[in-house]
């Protein structure tokens, strides 16, 4: 089966084209597939182009653990590079239906950056969703390990929970990402950011990536943890996110739809012999 491997700032994603698919991608061949010992390796699935009635095209994103995505910014930004690099698009503006929502994507001339016009960031609980009664989910406070964390929840398409600290690593977002994601109070799960406000033009996030795990980079969670920084007042309306895999640029305009703009690296193209099927989970 054919596939091609990209990278949007060390975040990886497989592309799939539906002509190539020789099995059905089910949980376990997802996870196979994503699995970095057994397997081709990468942070997700993308499927696509799909037809589409409303956008130019449609596209299935899968996480590594085999559940399906609502939308992701580095895997649209992976999607859109695909498309231009199989001459499918060129430098105008074209449309990509996700089941987090239509999304507008434009490549550069060179192919290696992509914007996404991500739509509007909203923090209702019941869009998000998050239980309890109706309400911005702002400044709240959640208990893990003892620790009190504040936080706010976002969506961008799918869940974020985005926690407020002075120093986040990555030893703190293995200890508290995967009890934060499976929180009762996010019934659908939740990705997780912990967010350090650096000066109104910029913040620093940690990734706790719901199916995924710990992530170097994600196009979703910088929106998201942007839009948590602008709505509080801390930041401006151009905010630079910088991350273990590097930057993306957000913008927002007065109505929080939000544009990022980041890099894209084409890794390889390849072939997945029929004996790795021969491995079970």
């Amino acid at each position: 089966m054919k596939y091609a491997n990209y990278h949007a700032l060390g975040n990886d994603y497989i592309v799939i084209h539906p002509s190539d698919l020789k099995n059905e991608l089910s949980q376990d061949v997802i996870r196979l597939i994503c699995h970095r010992n057994y397997g081709v390796g990468s942070n997700g699935i993308l499927l696509g182009p799909l037809d589409s009635r409303s956008c130019d095209f449609s596209l299935k994103i899968y996480n590594p653990d085999g559940s399906e995505a609502e939308k992701s910014g580095n895997g649209l930004r992976i999607f859109a590079r695909y498309l231009w690099d199989k001459g499918l698009v060129g430098s105008k503006s074209f449309t990509v239906k996700t089941l987090g929502g239509a999304v507008a994507c434009e490549v550069s001339a060179d192919g290696k950056s992509v914007k996404v016009e991500m739509g509007n960031v909203s923090f209702d609980s019941e869009a998000i969703p998050v239980v309890g009664a109706r309400r911005e989910v702002l400044n709240e406070e959640i208990e893990m390990d003892g620790n009190v964390l504040k936080f706010c929840a976002a969506t961008v398409g799918n869940p974020h929970c985005v926690v407020l600290m002075e120093h986040p690593t990555s030893e703190v977002a293995h200890r508290y990402g995967p009890s934060i994601e499976t929180d009762s109070r996010f019934p659908n799960r939740t990705n997780v950011q912990f967010m350090k406000i650096i000066d109104r033009q910029n913040i620093q996030i940690e990734i706790w990536e719901r199916g995924a795990g710990y992530t170097l980079a994600s196009g979703s969670s910088s929106t998201a943890a942007a839009a948590v920084a602008r709505r509080l007042g801390l930041c401006d309306a151009d905010i630079t996110v910088h991350m273990p895999g590097g930057q993306i640029k957000i913008q927002f305009d007065n109505e929080f739809v939000a544009t990022m703009t980041g890099p894209v690296t084409k890794i390889c193209d390849g072939n997945i012999a029929d004996e790795m099927y021969d491995k079970s989970f």
